[in-house]
């Protein structure tokens, strides 16, 4: 197993450069899918290195329910610094598994009180509740929801009022709090994946500005929708798993987007591009994060199995 245990480990850097320049380059519905692509797999193959290193540190503690050989010497050899990272490993998952569950609890707990605040309001897919915080998300679910506050609505006016719907129904067409949600995820299992996070919030916003375009037929009028509503809003307590008309960030890019031509939808940009060779290092990267998680895997199989008396 040696060295390839770790790999995975550290190998989510060569995501990095990917994160901002698919942003800039990308088309942003492929940069969103292509960012989550790589958070998941990178975080699936820290996520199976760090159980590989719980494996060999439970093993070693007085106690343990596991077989007695899988504590021998050719087990700990199998590992560099076995000691260390097999005791350390153990703390480590049980802090990603605190991070993990505490993140996909907030996020449906909002879920659930947003879904609350719906009783006794008309059906269908936009619901204006009554409030003075000006404020507009999307809410998943069966059906999902566009949720809208009334000062957010008397702040726009009418015709603006269309990219503001046609935006966050573009949020629940594509799924987006599903790609919010793992690479959050991503982040809680490797801390080096967060960077991700902020160019997909990002993404995300982009892809739906580019929607609420296309269904308004003016750049220019969704622009001004989203430059007044990022204006007078204000985030939504516990709202920040969800993607949103007026979420905080780089409002001055998304409206100088806007306000430039369609962004191309190409696929894999130009390998002589700054964004090719950052999607290629990422690619590699990724490859190579899978495929030591896979050899780690099973060298360990092989020597536990070598251990394990019959």
């Amino acid at each position: 197993m040696g060295v390839f245990v770790y790999l995975p480990l550290v190998l989510p850097l060569t995501a990095l450069p990917i994160a901002r320049l698919a942003e800039q380059h990308l088309h942003p519905r492929r940069a969103a899918r292509l960012l989550t692509t790589v958070a998941v797999i990178l975080a699936s193959c820290s996520l199976v290195c760090l159980g590989l290193l719980v494996v060999v540190g439970t093993a070693q503690l007085p106690g343990n329910p596991l077989p007695d050989g899988w504590s021998d010497a050719e087990v700990r050899e199998a590992v560099p610094h076995d000691a260390f990272a097999g005791k350390a490993s153990i703390l480590a998952l049980v802090v990603v598994t605190a991070a993990c569950g505490f993140t996909v609890h907030r996020h449906y707990r909002f879920r659930v009180r947003a879904h609350r605040a719906l009783a006794g309001l008309p059906d269908g897919d936009v619901a204006v509740l009554p409030d003075d915080v000006p404020y507009a998300y999307a809410l998943p679910g069966s059906p999902g929801r566009v949720m809208v506050s009334t000062a957010l609505l008397a702040s726009l006016e009418p015709a603006e009022h269309r990219a503001l719907f046609a935006h966050e129904r573009a949020h629940l067409a594509g799924r987006h709090h599903r790609l919010l949600l793992a690479t959050r995820l991503a982040g809680c299992v490797n801390p080096l994946l967060w960077p991700l996070l902020g160019a997909l919030v990002y993404s995300t916003e982009r892809w739906a500005d580019e929607e609420a375009a296309r269904v308004t037929g003016d750049r220019r009028l969704t622009a001004r929708a989203v430059g007044k509503a990022a204006l007078v809003s204000r985030p939504v307590s516990g709202g920040a798993a969800f993607a949103s008309f007026a979420a905080a960030g780089p409002v001055p890019r998304r409206v100088a987007a806007l306000l430039g031509p369609v962004p191309p939808d190409r696929g894999w940009p130009p390998a002589l591009t700054p964004a090719g060779v950052a999607a290629i290092v990422a690619a590699a990267g990724t490859t190579v994060s899978a495929l030591s998680a896979l050899n780690a895997a099973v060298a360990l199989f092989l020597v536990l199995e070598a251990a394990t008396p019959l």
